[in-house]
């Protein structure tokens, strides 16, 4: 069985405002509490890591099964969001909703397109941050599935 190791340190200067550092592998960024939960807002935060880190898994996963399969889309991406719900000032992360958009290009098979369809619940189901995130946070899917004309 093959294990990886990541590694990350950072830097924190003092109280709740201030402005870290933090650097993991090529990962080299400030970090602060967001504007929203009335910190500084410079570099990235927690939430934004944790929205990021689901949703790279998510198209990285997606990108990996398009390719095994020999479709090659004109274009994927994909549009995230985190919701954090405030409650007598207790934030909990709640839900994150990928909007993953592919274009597919004129003359790809029907049978590539369901496939493509299957994929985009696929990914989600094996990436392994949503399986960390499982039943704690909920993943949601809005995929966009367009042909090229």
């Amino acid at each position: 069985m093959a294990e990886h190791h990541f590694y990350l340190h950072a830097d924190w200067p003092g109280g709740r405002n201030e402005v870290g550092q933090l650097k993991a592998g090529n990962l080299h960024t400030n970090i602060s509490i967001p504007p929203e939960m009335d910190g500084p807002g410079i570099g990235t935060n927690p939430d934004e890591m944790l929205l990021g880190a689901s949703a790279t898994c998510y198209i990285i996963t997606l990108a990996a099964m398009l390719e095994r399969s020999n479709i090659t889309p004109l274009s994927l991406t994909i549009d995230s969001e985190a919701i954090v719900e405030v409650e007598r000032g207790v934030n909990t992360f709640k839900k994150i909703i990928h909007h993953p958009t592919i274009v597919l290009p004129y003359d790809v098979t029907e049978v590539d397109e369901k496939k493509v369809h299957r994929f985009v619940t696929l990914s989600e189901e094996r990436c392994m941050i949503s399986k960390a995130l499982k039943g704690n946070v909920e993943i949601a899917l809005e995929p966009d599935i367009q042909i090229a004309q």
